[in-house]
């Protein structure tokens, strides 16, 4: 994105264009961002050339997994409506990997049906769940055991997976057990360790510490695994802090890993991939004034980008137009949901505003419109890929009398 005499563009095309011609709230997503974002995370790790599985929860939408199957990435699923879709964009099966700690027999059984990678099993009851399925089928189902390390990923505790409260993977003890367990069943191959800590990771340092967990099991057990799922949970800056994870020291922690364990390593990225690719579109419904400050009131709402609600995440806003007035006011930009959680950011020394006035939400395009509801019965936004001078609709915008 770039200001061409105070009009904001992205790519060749300018916003308030694309505003007039969809309405808003709008998602509108950079092509050219996606491939650099693609490009830039296999050359960080390009020593040992990881299988790179996208992670599909962070923006399901049909035509960006294409794209990303375009860009010889994989799928990590958590679901089989997810399974499905990654299979409709037409990434190969044996790049597909299920993770997720509650598959139900059904999911189960489609993934074995669909020959996928790999299952990655969180419980000692779905490891017998998956075997059984197998069995009845006469087959022979690869999968991994994810691991929860007991490592404080230092993000939000929300978003927090690698420690012992949290329901993710088994620990030490319980891993072993299953691990004896699958050694006397025909009908499932542990070919993975997985693990994944948590989301939005700034620091290198909890990787190590993860990396030596899984090292201390891997020297416990003397077992070699044909892979090592490492998940994701690379963060982005969303504050223009310009607060960015090491990836060259992680990259080193790994190869140091590597030098002790030959497994091919898979990663399962989703932020890091689409999050500052794609934005928000949002016009100024009404400006509410107090003494204190101003309430900007947005068509854009809770059900269109729930992170802020959800996590208290804060997102970049910026104006479409740029002029040279400033507020000495507070603005607080709301949207029109019946909850006071409906709330994007607070800021001062913003410019002037009036009403009707277009903004954008910055670094949208992860757990943005896949976390998207119609929560009060409203509508979700239209989806763009923008490729230059050209536009792809890749959703269209949701009717009313569809939802009523």
């Amino acid at each position: 994105m770039k200001y061409i005499n105070n009009n904001l563009k992205i790519e060749n095309l300018y916003f308030k264009n694309l505003a007039i011609k969809f309405g808003t709230p709008l998602y509108c997503y950079s092509h050219k961002k996606l491939k650099q974002n693609i490009n830039d995370f296999k050359l960080n790790f390009k020593t040992f050339s990881p299988l790179i599985c996208f992670a599909t929860k962070a923006n399901s939408n049909l035509k960006i997994l294409k794209e990303i199957k375009k860009n010889g990435l994989g799928a990590d699923v958590v679901s089989k409506g997810e399974l499905m879709k990654a299979l409709k964009a037409g990434i190969n099966s044996k790049k597909i990997v299920f993770s997720g700690v509650g598959k139900t027999s059904e999911e189960l059984s489609y993934a074995i049906d669909k020959n996928i990678l790999l299952i990655n099993s969180e419980s000692k009851s779905e490891v017998l769940e998956i075997e059984k399925i197998a069995k009845s089928k006469k087959k022979i189902v690869d999968i991994g055991i994810r691991l929860n390390p007991n490592t404080d990923a230092n993000t939000l505790k929300q978003i927090s997976t690698g420690k012992k409260e949290n329901k993710f993977g088994v620990n030490e003890k319980t891993f072993i057990e299953i691990f004896k367990i699958i050694k006397n069943k025909k009908n499932i191959n542990l070919k993975c360790l997985s693990v994944h800590i948590g989301s939005q990771i700034l620091d290198y340092r909890p990787y190590e510490k993860m990396l030596k967990a899984v090292s201390k099991l891997i020297k416990k057990i003397k077992f070699d695994f044909e892979f090592i799922d490492l998940g994701g949970g690379m963060g982005i800056s969303y504050e223009n802090n310009k607060k960015k994870l090491n990836y060259e020291k992680y990259n080193q922690a790994i190869k140091n890993f590597l030098k002790k364990h030959n497994s091919k390593i898979i990663f399962e990225p989703g932020r890091s991939i689409i999050g500052n690719a794609g934005v928000l579109i949002t016009k100024i419904i009404y400006i509410k004034e107090n003494p204190k400050k101003n309430f900007i009131i947005l068509d854009a709402a809770m059900n269109d980008l729930m992170r802020p609600a959800l996590y208290g995440a804060r997102h970049q806003i910026i104006p479409i137009t740029k002029n040279k007035k400033k507020s000495k006011k507070t603005y607080d930009f709301v949207g029109p949901i019946c909850e006071t959680t409906d709330k994007f950011l607070s800021t001062n020394n913003f410019q002037k505003l009036s009403e009707k006035d277009l903004l954008i939400i910055c670094d949208t395009g992860a757990y943005g419109s896949s976390l998207g509801s119609n929560y009060n019965v409203r509508p979700n936004p239209a989806e763009i890929l923008i490729k230059g001078s050209k536009l792809i609709v890749i959703k269209k915008r949701q009717k009313l009398k569809d939802l009523i």
